[in-house]
């Protein structure tokens, strides 16, 4: 329920700080005074377009908050979804406007966006004007009620997740059918490039290889001259004459290491020095078995240097032809041909797993279909004889009102189609927005909202003139059947009707005033029993209150306090 509402610089509103209790709320006012401006601050305040007109003339900002107490679970579970905090059930929704037009939302003084304000919002306060009675002729606020009147939350949530994962399961197959349609008309040139490439044998690397290969086979007798005259030079391969006497460089090195280890006995340094001789023997040793070896390696064949040449042509021809730069790319691609022939089967798996799974999301969701038209059907005639019944109580004594279960295309709420029938002088029935007046358009959403409050968890109610095209004795029943609703739950009743306006027990007026710089303001205030009276007075005879019409207004009162109401 709504338990405080304060207003700061919003439009004709200045400055307004109300309680308001449980139960009926009635309000009343002159046109004009502002009972629209009122509303518009909790359109605001719920999640409503923000515009920086809605700002008091000279003002910079304005400020609505909404101070709110519920139990309802659904909230909580909003609430824990934002992470926001339950603080009992003690909400407080605030919406700050600035002159630039742009708006702030806060609960329980934490930003959140205006979405979440709307959500919130729509769970804590129902408005109803007297243009909601088009809201009759919607089959999906027709469907939601039979719905709520049927306590069908369960079967609907199985419905619409089960609707939402047939929705999917059709997505992915059509995609899924579209990519394999689209691989098979491009499978033989795939395949063509597949086979090309993995005939090739390529290797990652082998190209540098290759290239390294074919320097040392064109090159191969400079680089075998190369060594020769290397190992020359060191002596180790020199062709000794006979008899000749000719040494190596090993064997010259070898000869003073032992030269000096003899005059070490004499002069210590020259130990090292043998030892360093050594060291450049073995050295000398060494590097000529290295140069042995990689002239060893060198092969010199013009075959194999013609194999090798072919090979790095294929290579190159393979990188020009396909866009690549190395060898690794074009594995990458002849993998990606080969991925692309293997997707085509691994797709119709996957596609024939999807539509099996779709058979079975759909045979629950024929199941769960059949469960909601059996309950709505059933449901339907007591709706209905509840409607007419109501509709009774409020003078239309030949209406008649039907609730239609019909076949209809598949959805999320099911395969029917819901349509309100009524007739006010007993003939067939018709379709609702086709044959109600105004005045009986009211009446029956009246009838429907007081109906839905003896069974559903609503929200805050706030008909604004609902009692529009009535008058008289029905006005006064009308006023009997809010009154009664405002027993379960808080109802705010903006009326132009005496009958109504004398229900309940609280009564706030909202009015208009001049300032001393000449700017109406409007503000709202709570009556007392003799203002009430004046105010009640006022309705029933315009302008100029008389006698009679102060004792009427007294009549009414007392009326309704015997009433109960």
């Amino acid at each position: 329920m709504l338990t405080h509402l304060h207003i700061r610089n919003f439009i004709l509103i200045d400055s307004l700080d109300v309680e308001f209790p449980e139960g009926l709320i009635i309000i009343t006012g002159q046109t004009g005074a502002g009972k629209s401006i009122l509303l518009g601050a909790l359109a605001l305040a719920s999640g409503a377009k923000a515009d920086a007109s809605m700002i008091s003339e000279g003002a910079d900002s304005c400020v609505v908050e909404a101070s709110f107490r519920t139990s309802d679970p659904s909230v909580r579970s909003l609430l824990e979804e934002q992470d926001l905090d339950w603080c009992e059930g003690e909400l407080i929704i605030r919406r700050q406007l600035s002159s630039s037009g742009r708006s702030r939302a806060f609960v329980n003084d934490c930003p959140v966006t205006v979405q979440v304000l709307q959500a919130l919002s729509s769970r804590l306060i129902d408005v109803h004007s007297q243009h909601c009675s088009l809201l009759l002729s919607d089959r999906n606020f027709q469907l939601s009620v039979l719905d709520q009147f049927c306590r069908n939350a369960d079967p609907l949530s199985r419905c619409k997740f089960l609707w939402q994962s047939l929705k999917s399961a059709d997505a992915e197959i059509e995609e899924l059918s579209s990519r394999k349609a689209s691989l098979e008309a491009e499978s033989e040139y795939n395949r063509s490039q597949w086979e090309q490439l993995n005939a090739a044998g390529l290797k990652d690397g082998e190209l540098e290889m290759l290239e390294d290969e074919q320097k040392k086979l064109a090159n191969a007798e400079l680089i075998k001259n190369s060594f020769t005259a290397a190992l020359s030079g060191l002596g180790a391969l020199q062709d000794l004459p006979a008899g000749g006497d000719v040494r190596s460089v090993s064997d010259c090195l070898r000869d003073c290491r032992r030269e000096l280890e003899h005059a070490s006995r004499f002069v210590p340094a020259c130990e090292e020095l043998s030892s360093r001789l050594d060291s450049v023997r073995i050295e000398l040793d060494d590097i000529s078995s290295e140069i042995q070896s990689l002239n060893d390696s060198i092969v010199v064949s013009e075959e194999r240097l013609q194999t090798v040449e072919e090979r790095m042509s294929l290579i190159y021809t393979l990188m020009r032809k396909h866009s690549c730069s190395s060898v690794a790319e074009l594995i990458s691609l002849r993998d990606s041909y080969s991925d692309k022939l293997a997707d085509s089967d691994t797709l119709e798996e996957r596609i024939e797993a999807l539509r099996k799974e779709r058979d079975s999301f759909y045979s629950q969701y024929i199941s769960v279909c059949e469960e909601l038209t059996a309950a709505r059907r059933e449901s339907a005639r007591r709706m209905a004889a509840q409607i007419s019944e109501s509709l009774s109580f409020l003078e239309l004594d030949r209406a008649v009102f039907q609730v239609r279960v019909a076949p209809g295309p598949d959805s999320a709420a099911g395969r029917d189609v819901i349509d309100f029938l009524f007739s006010s002088n007993g003939t067939a029935p018709q379709e609702v927005q086709k044959c109600a007046s105004g005045g009986e358009m009211s009446r029956i959403m009246l009838c429907i909202k007081a109906m839905m409050a003896e069974f559903a968890s609503m929200p805050t109610l706030i008909f604004d003139e609902i009692d529009t095209g009535v008058s008289g004795s029905v006005a006064d029943k009308m006023g009997q059947m809010i009154c009664n609703m405002g027993r379960n739950m808080q109802v705010f009743a903006i009326t132009h009707l005496p009958q109504v306006a004398a229900k309940g027990r609280a009564h706030y007026l909202v009015s208009k005033s001049a300032r001393s710089d000449g700017r109406n303001v409007s503000s709202i205030s709570e009556l007392d029993n003799d203002a009430r009276v004046a105010e009640i007075a006022r309705m029933l005879s315009g302008s100029v209150v008389t006698d009679a019409a102060i004792a009427n207004a007294r009549a009414l009162l007392s009326e309704s306090v015997k009433a109960g109401n």
